[in-house]
């Protein structure tokens, strides 16, 4: 991708197209011949983006699996860290997470003085993101693993302001996220109000199951849609939910 993947993602923005990102957690897909599934569907389906990361990844997969991703597909990778350690040469950039919807001081700026020369090192494509958990109806390992509380679903307005805030402060994306395995999905209402205060690109994630899921995400407002463990469950998902977020 010449020009970097931010940049894509902000042309594609500009003009209206909306893109879709298969989340591949290594700690869930540790089988080679699943990957490689997932990777061609993903392929044959014009997936714009793949999303690698998940919030522990104990199996050591983690390495292979960009690999392979980067083997099979022309599609550009993006490292979803769950931790600093989740840091690949291999990939083409990584979203540098700072949790604003939470207060805990490590996630906000503590884990990346730690990670930013390891980055710096590696050479890839550093996207500064604003992560914002939505509550998604369940307790789910991101909730867990951050020891952070996620924003209410209904509170709009905190919301909106939390997401302005992280756009003042300069990050060039806004991602919200109900988490894995989220029992639903981030509500059209409260993407809405996101939408409608910042200008920077919105990914939603967590709880997407369907093609309507994705439809209702996208008419609210998210630029980038990101479907994992539906993906996961049922691989010919990926045709249906991309040609879904295409048709915009």
């Amino acid at each position: 991708m010449t020009n970097g993947v931010f940049h894509f993602i902000q042309q594609q923005k500009q003009s209206g197209k909306k893109l879709l990102a298969v989340l591949i957690d290594p700690d869930s897909i540790s089988d080679v011949q699943q990957l490689t599934l997932i990777c061609e569907k993903s392929t044959e389906a014009n997936v714009d983006l793949i999303l690698v990361g998940g919030s522990l990844i104990t199996n050591g997969f983690f390495d292979t699996c960009i690999q392979v991703v980067k083997k099979l597909t022309n599609i550009p990778v993006v490292l979803f860290p769950g931790n600093i350690m989740q840091v690949n040469k291999h990939a083409d950039a990584i979203l540098f997470l700072s949790l604003i919807s939470g207060r805990n001081a490590d996630l906000l700026i503590g884990k990346h003085v730690l990670a930013a020369p390891v980055l710096k090192e590696s050479g890839i494509e550093v996207v500064p993101t604003g992560y914002m958990l939505i509550d998604g109806g369940n307790i789910t390992s991101v909730s867990y693993m951050s020891n952070t509380t996620p924003i209410p679903a209904d509170k709009h307005g905190i919301a909106a302001c939390t997401a302005l805030a992280g756009e003042m402060l300069g990050l060039k994306v806004i991602y919200m996220d109900a988490g894995s395995g989220a029992n639903k999905p981030v509500p059209q209402k409260i993407i809405h109000a996101v939408f409608e205060q910042v200008n920077v690109p919105i990914f939603v994630g967590g709880g997407i199951k369907t093609p309507g899921a994705a439809i209702e995400a996208c008419e609210a407002g998210a630029d980038v849609v990101v479907v994992g463990n539906a993906f996961e469950q049922d691989v010919t998902l990926i045709k249906s939910i991309t040609e879904a977020v295409h048709q915009f």
